[in-house]
């Protein structure tokens, strides 16, 4: 059964960076979808990807955004790898349970051998200042091509 929505969803943070509320270094800024880094990435070049419209889980997808969305996902996990010097990556999507934004999305995140990722403990760095726009850069310059 679909989770509710929430009571505003005006206050959800990914609605405001949808809206242009709240900045985000952008990666892919679609009629439907949309990407963008983690603020607190698990490595540089995590991507967070939600519908523009506020969804709270993945049963709650419309069937009609269904494709674009993983389309979206499958693009991003592809040039990943390439455009940041990674080997593969690592999706995943949360629903309700360790989901800490009540709106769909899913994580894209730069793996490579011996990064020290295990199982589901994400370890969290920081970006330098300026450093999130250039990998935003990258990134969208590998799905424009």
């Amino acid at each position: 059964m679909p989770s509710a929505q929430p009571p505003d969803p005006g206050s959800c943070v990914f609605c405001r960076i949808v809206a242009g509320e709240l900045d985000a270094p952008i990666v892919h800024d679609g009629a439907d979808m949309i990407g963008f880094l983690d603020h607190r990435p698990v490595f540089k070049g995590h991507v967070l990807l939600a519908p523009r419209s506020h969804v709270v889980t993945l049963p709650d997808l419309p069937d009609a955004l269904l494709t674009p969305y993983f389309t979206l996902v499958r693009r991003v996990s592809a040039v990943l790898p390439a455009s940041l010097g990674a080997q593969g990556t690592f999706v995943a999507v949360n629903n309700v349970v360790s989901q800490s934004v009540p709106h769909l999305h899913t994580h894209v995140v730069p793996r490579t051998k011996g990064d020290g990722l295990r199982g589901f403990f994400w370890p969290r760095t920081r970006y330098a200042d300026g450093e999130a726009e250039q990998v935003a850069a990258r990134i969208r310059t590998a799905l424009e091509s």
